[in-house]
């Protein structure tokens, strides 16, 4: 059994050519002057394709404002956003809006499921506005794998929140995408639905490679990665590797969390 070890920050463990996705010199500032804000002061990271991590830290370190920039849901000060080969710091907004719809999946702690689609129709939503259709045997794998081949015809009000997550999760990997970025993805949910979707998010990665990208503040969803990047005050401030929820709430403490 390996021992998790936390490493200073320095290059990113995920190598240029292998990673999904990375930051370099990445600045987030709000306000000017002496009011300014510095969400994220020069941050140099990169996810490795085919991995789980998450992103921690104290509240206000810059975790979420890190991953809605490597998300091209925010834009960066300065410095670079790229996804694979692709550099969105660069893109104009027609051509990050279409890149998120083919290139990038998302899930997030209110689900954001529309109330009026049924779970088959919200699943398959985002690739209907990229005029793309499903591929069905890739479609009913996916429903298969969650569970939910039972519940499609059933609106969201009709599900349970862990439900609702799963359709989430679903809609989020249909489109095959490069990566899929989960905001608190349980921060609604209950103990065991918790662990129900943090284990389809973690089989998403064993078994299909796909790419996962998770902002936590919990050590026990942490647990559940592949490699625990740590942010303080909009920097870098480690990572951990084959985390456990004992080393991530230790490294936690030592930031001051």
């Amino acid at each position: 059994m390996s021992v998790p070890v936390m490493t200073v920050p320095g290059e990113p463990p995920a190598s240029l050519s292998t990673a999904a996705v990375r930051a370099s010199g990445l600045r987030k500032t709000y306000g000017t002057g002496e009011t300014a804000v510095h969400a994220l002061a020069g941050v140099d990271v990169a996810f490795a394709a085919g991995e789980f991590t998450a992103i921690m830290g104290p509240s206000g370190s810059g975790k979420s404002t890190l991953m809605h920039c490597l998300a091209g849901l925010d834009s960066a000060t300065a410095g670079e956003v790229w996804l694979g080969g692709t550099e969105l710091t660069r893109l104009k907004d027609d051509e990050l809006t279409k890149l998120r719809r083919q290139r990038i999946g998302f899930v997030f702690q209110s689900f954001n499921l529309l109330p009026v689609l049924d779970a088959r129709d919200n699943i398959a939503l985002p690739m209907q506005l990229a005029g793309q259709r499903p591929d069905k045997v890739w479609l009913d794998s996916v429903i298969a794998r969650l569970g939910l081949r039972e519940r499609l015809g059933h609106r969201p009000h009709e599900l349970s929140g862990g439900q609702q997550q799963r359709v989430a999760i679903a809609r989020a990997l249909l489109p095959r995408p490069d990566v899929v970025f989960a905001d608190e993805p349980t921060g609604n949910l209950d103990s065991r639905s918790g662990a129900e979707v943090l284990g389809l998010l973690r089989s998403s990665v064993k078994e299909t490679g796909q790419t996962v990208v998770m902002v936590t503040h919990d050590p026990v969803a942490a647990a559940y990665a592949d490699r625990v990047v740590l942010l303080a005050d909009g920097r870098l401030a480690g990572d951990i590797d084959a985390p456990t929820a004992e080393s991530v709430l230790d490294a936690l403490r030592g930031l001051g969390a």
